[in-house]
């Protein structure tokens, strides 16, 4: 019922290396949906775009008028602290037809050997 209490793991298919090749290829969107001050303490993900969580439907959401026109069209890849609010945001991201990946928290990017970015 409320899986987003149950972050859920990389996409048992995907490797954080497949992830990162699939956004240098533009193939894949790579969303942190932290807030901006989380980012400023511990960096980005390479390739990610920040959008918080609490914005994620209305940038998503194409026939809103804050639509994101880098989300059409692709799988959406998001990641937050620990999963939590990486997994609403996919949650949400189905709802809108999308096919997104909660990838958990920005540890398991960097575990997994992904570039980071200071901003």
């Amino acid at each position: 019922m409320f899986n987003f209490l149950h972050p859920a793991p990389a996409h048992p298919k995907l490797t954080m290396a497949e992830v990162a090749a699939q956004v240098a290829a533009g193939q894949m969107l790579l969303v942190d949906v932290r807030e901006k001050a989380e980012l400023h303490a511990s960096g980005t993900a390479k390739g990610a775009i920040h959008i918080p969580v609490a914005l994620i439907a209305m940038k998503a959401d194409p026939k809103g008028p804050d639509f994101d026109a880098r989300f059409a069209g692709k799988t959406i890849a998001v990641f937050c602290a620990s999963g939590g609010r990486s997994g609403m945001a996919a949650q949400a991201l189905e709802k809108l037809g999308y096919s997104a990946l909660n990838l958990g928290g920005f540890a398991n990017w960097v575990q997994g050997g992904g570039a980071v970015v200071r901003v």
